[in-house]
């Protein structure tokens, strides 16, 4: 029998009075590989910290049977030793006194490997690695002897490593069996069955109205009936005996039709699964381009602080298309992007490109005004499709009336891609776009991608995210810049 490592019973988690997590029974056992996911805000890493004894619950008992690793996203490394052998596996720098987001995440990862735990407990690991440190990464989780509990957005490294889906919404946690992909299945299984108990409901709702009204009107014509049988005679008995027997019988009836009408009243109503709007953003004929390739290089060289980037590379971006720029970290794609929207020497571009361009950095505002107002200053869409797209980025309910000084730093992020898709442009630039949304809006991200009708650069590291979206692929490598086949 495989050894009990955490449980978790009876558990509320309630802040400033609003309930983050309900569970009532939750295990980790030895050989677990378990991914933790749902929207920014639902409670992944409370759940985590839970686990790690980091957060107490309001109510309930956490017990931890073993020795555990805990690896947070958002804090720097600790003085917590790394072996040499792992620091220069993971390529983290031995002196230096700026470290860059991805060179962190390898020294907290180097420095969490370096003991063995019977436990790990991950907390989006892959935010700022390059493709080289996700395969590392891989490797030192593919064979892991224990269990693992993880939160991330890579669905890529979900599929990869666990073999349990947790799903937090609405405080409650729900467990499906398989990795992400399975996962996905089985919420499309749970889509249809929800589809078809709809229509069940809606045609036992039709058919219980229909007898209703059937059985009020018989009731009116008995009714009506017995009105002109009282004016025609009253002398004769028979006549009497009859009226106060359709009497009766009109009571029966209407009984009977208030019966049904209670039956229509107890069926327990079963909602639609609500269908995503398909969304297209229309470019004017003001900004079209005509030049096959808006974007070209004549052997272009790059440096940053003296270190040569790029040396002598040609290229051809094609007009319309969706195109990820790879390359490992601190190769130069950000620098590229920078030269591209500076219309840097070495470059050509079409006089009536107009870009915009996402940059991997936060993004305060200092307005007071509303989501939706802060869209229909800057937009000329209408205000029916501005809802409909913050609808699709996660923005629902009364999250359209936010002050914008008052977004998170997801939510300023998921507002400022919307911005970006529907302004004038022609020619995006998104520079990691995806680092710190969570799934459901990358995959909204991806249908604002493909409905787009202009030219698209993206730098990523997410593999599923380009495997759905771009066209073509760019590797920056070795101070070249090739396509990649």
């Amino acid at each position: 029998m495989e050894q009990l490592c955490f449980e978790l019973k009876n558990i509320e988690v309630t802040y400033l009075d609003k309930e983050i997590l309900q569970i009532d029974r939750l295990a980790v056992h030895q050989f677990d590989r378990i991914g933790i996911v749902g929207k920014n805000g639902t409670g992944k890493s409370t759940l985590l910290k839970l686990l790690a004894g980091i957060v107490p619950p309001t109510n309930g008992e956490v017990a931890r049977h073993v020795d555990y690793g805990y690896f947070e996203q958002v804090e720097g490394p600790t003085r917590q030793e790394a072996t040499p052998k792992l620091l220069g596996k993971w390529h983290v720098p031995k002196h230096s006194e700026t470290i860059s987001g991805g060179e962190e995440t390898r020294m907290k990862l180097a420095q969490l490997f370096t003991h063995y735990y019977e436990s790990l407990l991950i907390d989006e690991p892959t935010t700022h690695l390059d493709q080289d440190g996700i395969s590392s990464l891989l490797g030192e989780l593919r064979y892991y002897y224990g269990a693992l509990v993880m939160i991330s957005h890579d669905r890529a490294v979900l599929d990869e490593l666990v073999t349990t889906i947790w799903e937090i919404n609405d405080g409650k946690v729900h467990v499906y069996s398989g990795n992400y992909s399975e996962y996905l299945e089985q919420k499309q299984l749970e889509r249809e069955q929800q589809n078809q108990a709809h229509e069940q409901y809606l045609k036992e709702k039709e058919r219980l109205e229909k007898a209703a009204k059937e059985k009020m009107n018989k009731a009116k014509k008995i009714a009506d009936h017995a009105s002109m049988s009282k004016k025609e005679s009253k002398a004769k008995a028979n006549r009497m005996f009859e009226t106060k027997s359709k009497g009766t019988s009109q009571k029966t009836v209407q009984r009977a039709a208030k019966a049904i009408e209670h039956r229509k009243e107890k069926l327990e109503e079963v909602e639609a699964v609500e269908e995503e709007k398909t969304i297209v953003f229309r470019q004017s004929k003001a900004l079209e381009l005509h030049n096959k390739f808006p974007i070209m290089a004549d052997r272009l060289s790059l440096q940053m602080n003296g270190e040569v980037l790029l040396e002598d590379v040609s290229f051809q971006i094609p007009l319309g298309k969706k195109i990820a720029i790879t390359g490992s970290n601190g190769s130069g794609k950000s620098t590229l992007f920078q030269h591209i929207f500076n219309r840097g020497a070495g470059l050509t571009i079409s006089p009536k490109a107009e870009f915009g361009y996402f940059r991997q950095k936060s993004y305060p505002f200092t307005s007071d005004e509303s989501v939706i107002q802060f869209l229909k200053k800057r937009s000329e869409y209408k205000e029916g499709f501005l809802r409909s797209v913050l609808h699709s980025m996660m923005f629902v309910g009364t999250d359209i009336q936010k002050s914008v000084n008052s977004l998170s730093g997801g939510e300023a992020i998921r507002l400022q891609l919307c911005l970006l898709f529907l302004r004038e442009y022609n020619i995006l630039l998104l520079d990691e776009p995806t680092n710190f949304l969570d799934i459901q809006a990358i995959g909204a991200l991806e249908r604002f991608i493909s409905a787009y009708e202009g030219t698209i650069l993206f730098i990523t590291h997410d593999k599923k995210f380009i495997e759905n979206v771009a066209d073509l692929e760019f590797q920056i490598s070795g101070k070249e810049f090739r396509e990649k086949i």
